[in-house]
């Protein structure tokens, strides 16, 4: 499976509230970098934050994804559901590095619109 494939899977799994099926399709070292806020380190931090920031599955749309060597982008819209019930909607830039057909790293671009 291509890279962008594995990045459509693990997406899909996200969706369905399936975040244990999403994070089968990341490294156990994998690090996420929030640029201007925060960067997670292995999968048991993502897992926490996924914990606390997905209180119900997200819903996105992926207007363009591009996939070159190791690393794929998506670039699209997200919809996150806070403790309140409020619904913010966020524009995104995620850029995967893809290390043994596994998310190993995510730089990801997010701002409120």
């Amino acid at each position: 499976m291509d890279n962008k494939s594995i990045l459509e899977k693990a997406n899909a799994a996200i969706e369905k509230g399936d975040y244990e099926g999403f994070l089968a399709f990341c490294t156990a070292d994998t690090t996420w970098e929030f640029i201007g806020d925060k960067t997670l380190t292995g999968k048991e931090a993502v897992r926490e934050w996924m914990a606390s920031e997905y209180l119900e599955p997200p819903r996105f749309a992926v207007e363009n994804m591009i996939a070159a060597n190791e690393f794929v982008t998506a670039i699209g819209t997200i919809s996150l559901t806070d403790s309140d019930g409020k619904s913010t909607n966020y524009s995104y830039c995620d850029v995967w590095l893809f290390r043994d057909g596994k998310m190993a790293q995510l730089k990801a671009f997010v701002i409120a619109i």
